[in-house]
């Protein structure tokens, strides 16, 4: 994916981290268009933070790093966080609690543009009239703001974010992530965020990096990467998925499910998601519903298949059915991958 400007504003290409005998990136490359908001997603210890930290100079690593065309990361280079042109919102927010909301988006700033510079950014991030309070007496999804609008101020060339919800009570973590896409939108930003929760990241980004082990396994626009998952891994990691194995010949994978076409032969893993299982009654059964979970604007519902393997079906509100129904379900569509080790 390219920006309108199709021009690069991170290139990295072969980081390698260390420390001791962890190695926290291993080959780690991403390319990230400028006016894109690109998330490295991942479990908990896969090198996503690390990756952030080296981009933006915090840390030091074999490989190359170029910002806006500007070598800052070679073997022979080593370019300073403060001189690469890239703002920072840290897990904590890193406030300055002595300081008022103003003096916080202001540090940094040359003061002969920090009157109507800072005006604008208290606007774009909705702190308008809080200036002149102190980082204890607001909110965690204000004091986020404050991180946010102290990055955009120099305007940078890149903004990186460190897991920037994990602080937020669960209720306000949807709405303050819709918040930040809408300011980084307006302020035209480059921004690269890490983050370990799949919804955050399918929600908040133009493209998401799957990590494990130091390395981007898939790097795609969400829905892309939702539907087209390059490996068994990645689909279940990413989203709810249920993994049905069986053996594929002649073309075709036959499951429980349904038959699905395929350019694998032996033992293959086929990959469902519960939207694209459908449900039916007064068709011969294969299932019985073994539970449901109603949320209002959808349900989930846990099918017990013949064979006695479990799979889910996420559908609307209605129909209603009971547990210990007896019901037909088929897959719409489905992934085979070969079957992993």
């Amino acid at each position: 994916m390219t920006s309108a400007t199709d021009q690069l504003a991170i290139r990295a290409r072969g980081l390698t981290k260390s420390y001791g005998d962890v190695l926290a990136l291993d080959g780690f490359s991403l390319d990230v268009w400028e006016g894109s908001v690109v998330t490295l997603l991942g479990p908990s210890g896969c090198g996503k933070t690390t990756a952030l930290r080296v981009m933006a100079g915090f840390e030091r690593a074999g490989g190359i790093v170029e910002i806006r065309g500007r070598r800052v990361l070679d073997a022979d280079t080593f370019v300073a966080p403060d001189k690469r042109r890239v703002g920072m919102v840290f897990q904590d927010y890193a406030l300055f609690p002595h300081m008022s909301v103003r003096k916080n988006i202001a540090y940094g700033l040359d003061r002969r543009a920090t009157g109507r510079r800072l005006d604008e950014l208290m606007d774009l991030v909705g702190l308008h009239g809080l200036g002149n309070r102190m980082p204890a007496e607001l909110s965690g999804g204000q004091q986020q703001r404050v991180a946010l609008a102290r990055a955009l101020a120099p305007n940078p060339d890149v903004i990186f974010l460190d897991e920037p919800f994990s602080n937020l009570d669960a209720s306000l973590r949807e709405r303050v992530r819709r918040e930040l896409k809408v300011i980084l939108t307006e302020a035209r930003a480059t921004a690269v965020f890490v983050t370990h929760d799949q919804e955050e990241a399918l929600a908040t980004s133009d493209i998401v990096a799957v990590m494990k082990e130091g390395k981007i396994l898939q790097a795609d626009t969400p829905a892309h990467l939702y539907t087209n998952p390059v490996d068994e891994w990645v689909a279940t990691f990413l989203g709810d998925a249920d993994v049905l194995e069986t053996e594929a010949n002649a073309g075709f994978a036959e499951t429980v499910l349904g038959r699905f076409t395929t350019e694998l032969s032996g033992p293959v893993a086929v990959m469902t998601r519960p939207e694209d299982i459908q449900l039916s009654v007064g068709e011969t059964p294969n299932a019985s519903v073994a539970g449901i979970e109603y949320f209002g604007h959808d349900q989930l519902i846990t099918l017990a298949m013949a064979d006695g393997v479990r799979v889910r079906s996420r559908i609307g509100s209605r129909p209603n059915y009971r547990v210990g129904q007896q019901i037909r379900a088929r897959a719409v569509q489905a992934r085979v991958f070969a079957r992993s080790a």
